[in-house]
């Protein structure tokens, strides 16, 4: 391998941040995005189909697979959708292919990297804005070019922390920016039977497109986005990543169709509120920066060290939390990634925080 790659690497192991790959199979769960535990469910269907088979565009699009995006379409209210194969696919077709050249894309500062790639494929000028920061928005919006685009997270998955969605749209809208909002780990969560933070402040005719996920607290996978029909068809005709690559098996589709109306979902985001209360009872709330309906707690220590012995003492106590470090997250703000789930039960919780506060 080429020496500067192995200087790349060998630096990651002398910072103590080099990525790895790890199974927790063993562990109480407080390191996935599965929040409502429904990655456990298992929905009997009947399909003939058990691969892609092709591109959407070729053969990869069956009856089924079309009725499933009708139902999602209908149960996010939105006149259309599409799926892709992943979040990460989808944000990187819609931000390569929308925005075109002479516009502009201004986006939050912690946005996915997802968002970010589709920016850099495309020949659109990205320009960030500070974290959740209306003032530095409408600032950004207004030295921005041509068609303006705006792309925010509903809930970070890094910090936890809420976008001020309301006021957002308010400036998007007042200044004539079409407003993009990724819902990856708000949905499920937040909003009318889960369709997330959009739906909860009624905000549906201010958005110009919505990024549902369903690896997340729907538990199954793809991604979807939610738009006009107009929108849609010109992401049929022009999103590289979803007009060259194989399709989802159509089993994708109807789970992620029929996962959204799973009966007890009320139920698991009532367990869920509960226990993510129960966990934030043992904090103050200066040591805990994310929002207090998040699924996503963060306890930041700041240093490599600190956060490699909390986690590693966790995991001896089979207690699973993924530490972040830089690049992920900003040197200096390394942190605990804990991720709250329905299924937790209050004992692992108190063991979770006691072994963090002793470690």
């Amino acid at each position: 391998m080429d020496q500067k790659l192995k200087n790349k690497i060998a630096k990651r192991k002398k910072e103590g941040t080099l990525r790895s790959l790890s199974s927790f199979n063993d562990c109480v769960d407080f390191f996935s995005n599965d929040y409502l535990g429904l990655s456990r469910v298992e929905i009997p269907m009947e399909e003939t189909y058990s691969g892609g088979t092709g591109s959407r565009l070729i053969s990869g699009t069956q009856k089924s697979t079309l009725e499933a995006e009708r139902d999602l379409a209908a149960f996010f209210d939105s006149e259309s959708a599409l799926m892709f194969n992943s979040g990460y696919d989808a944000n990187l077709g819609f931000f390569s292919a929308i925005p075109q050249r002479g516009d502009t894309i201004v986006y939050d500062e912690l946005i996915h990297a997802s968002v970010r790639d589709g920016i850099r494929l495309g020949f659109a000028t990205g320009l960030s804005f500070k974290h959740n920061d209306a003032i530095d928005l409408e600032h950004k919006i207004k030295q921005s070019k041509g068609t303006v685009y705006v792309a925010v997270e509903a809930l970070y998955s890094m910090d936890g922390d809420l976008a001020p969605l309301s006021e957002i749209a308010e400036i998007s809208n007042r200044l004539g920016a079409f407003l993009i909002v990724d819902e990856a780990h708000s949905t499920g969560v937040f909003g009318d039977k889960g369709k997330g933070r959009v739906n909860e402040l009624n905000l549906e005719k201010n958005v110009f497109a919505r990024l549902i996920t369903f690896g997340k607290a729907f538990g199954s996978h793809g991604g979807l986005i939610l738009g006009s029909e107009e929108l849609i068809e010109f992401v049929i005709n022009f999103s590289r990543s979803f007009i060259y690559t194989t399709a989802l098996p159509p089993s994708s589709y109807i789970r992620a169709a029929l996962i959204v109306a799973y009966p007890d979902i009320k139920d698991r985001r009532i367990n869920l509120e509960e226990n993510i209360n129960f966990f934030r009872s043992f904090f103050t709330s200066e040591e805990l920066f994310s929002d207090v309906k998040s699924p996503i707690q963060i306890v930041q220590k700041g240093e490599i060290e600190k956060i490699k012995q909390s986690s590693e003492e966790l995991l001896k106590n089979r207690l699973a939390v993924k530490p972040i470090f830089s690049p992920t997250v900003p040197s200096g703000h390394e942190r605990l990634r804990i991720c709250i789930h329905s299924f937790n039960q209050t004992s692992e919780i108190r063991r979770l925080v006691e072994i963090i506060k002793m470690s």
